[in-house]
């Protein structure tokens, strides 16, 4: 018997690691000091005074499953840089590499490729190294056609530039930075919604979606990293909440010190009609609305209150300058005894 026999295809694996190693190649760094296939990546931190390492790990969830219905891989990729950009930008990390995890039961080299590019498209974007990971042909752990994408980033602040939110004061001012869509949380529930309660399938034109569903699920998860940055270099950010699985309920409260709350103002903004459609389809409770989707709003800046001061306004200022649509979406004030974390108006 050969390894083909037990369902593992060295020579596709080979074809597969080919294309990685070239697409990988493009998103290289001066930083970077090994090439695609060491059993180690290594990363110089050069030009850096008094680093802190920032690393966070996640997946895609299952939006992956609508990747499979439809055979569209090249944005999951994406999708999953943008994430873990997200999750260290708030902490004021520069990005420095990324590493992914992609696994299968039969290795098609062709797929493989389609959700390689789409990291490496992420990664070019962020200025971040696909510096190396793990392409895993497992036979009988995963159905046919189907695999898993996880990744890990790695970056970097002055440990002076550190955002944790320890300045945030009763008063200072949450901006909101509108979303592109779910991004890539509470695709349980929306499939479910979607292909079983209303019966749609990928192909289905929804007006409330502006198109098909396949093309509003598969938005691309939003990177903030640029209007971060801007901020955070201007003095202007004294913290950030990247609003993924718990929705604005659960995350806002991630940087704030203890016994302060955030006033949400639910008038602020229209909540985008995917997401209503979703409501309505499955006469979501509001509590639960609000915790497993993003409600249109991708992430919360906290900037120097109060609202229409000198800061504030600079704040706005440099958004504007960017491009970057932004709302005003409510304010820090002194959390009740006992009170809720997240307050809406």
């Amino acid at each position: 018997m050969r390894y083909q026999d037990a369902g593992v295809n060295i020579d596709e694996a080979d074809r597969a690691v080919s294309s990685i190693r070239k697409l990988a190649r493009e998103t290289f760094t001066p930083g970077v000091l090994t090439d695609i296939g060491a059993f180690g990546a290594c990363y110089s931190l050069a030009g850096w005074k008094k680093p802190v390492l920032i690393s966070s790990a996640d997946g895609v969830g299952t939006k992956i499953k609508v990747a499979f219905l439809t055979g569209r891989h090249d944005t999951v990729g994406e999708d999953l840089v943008n994430h873990c950009v997200n999750d260290i930008a708030v902490q004021g990390a520069v990005p420095l590499f990324f590493l992914d995890y992609f696994a299968t039961g039969t290795l098609d080299a062709g797929v493989a490729a389609q959700v390689v590019a789409g990291l490496a498209r992420g990664c070019r974007r962020n200025g971040c190294a696909l510096i190396g990971g793990e392409t895993a042909e497992m036979p009988g752990l995963y159905a046919p056609g189907e695999y898993d994408l996880a990744g890990f980033i790695v970056g970097a602040a002055e440990r002076r530039a550190l955002i944790a939110g320890k300045r945030i004061r009763a008063g200072d001012v949450l901006l909101g930075l509108p979303s592109n869509g779910l991004h890539t949380n509470g695709y349980s529930l929306a499939r479910k919604l979607l292909f079983e309660v209303a019966g749609y399938t990928p192909s289905t034109v929804v007006p409330e979606m502006g198109g098909t569903v396949a093309d509003a699920l598969l938005q691309v998860h939003r990177s903030y990293l640029k209007p971060i940055r801007a901020l955070a270099e201007k003095g202007l950010l004294l913290g950030a909440a990247h609003i993924t699985g718990g929705g604005l309920t659960d995350n806002t409260p991630r940087m704030l010190p203890e016994g302060l709350a955030a006033e949400i103002d639910t008038r602020a903004w229209t909540i985008p009609p995917i997401f209503e459609l979703l409501r309505r389809l499955g006469n979501l409770p509001e509590d639960d609305y609000r915790r497993t989707f993003n409600l249109g709003i991708g992430m919360i800046l906290a900037v120097p209150g109060p609202a229409g001061s000198p800061q504030m306004r600079r704040a706005e200022k440099v958004l504007r300058t960017l491009g970057e649509p932004y709302l005003v979406a409510g304010q820090v004030v002194p959390q009740e005894r006992r009170g809720a974390r997240v307050v809406y108006r």
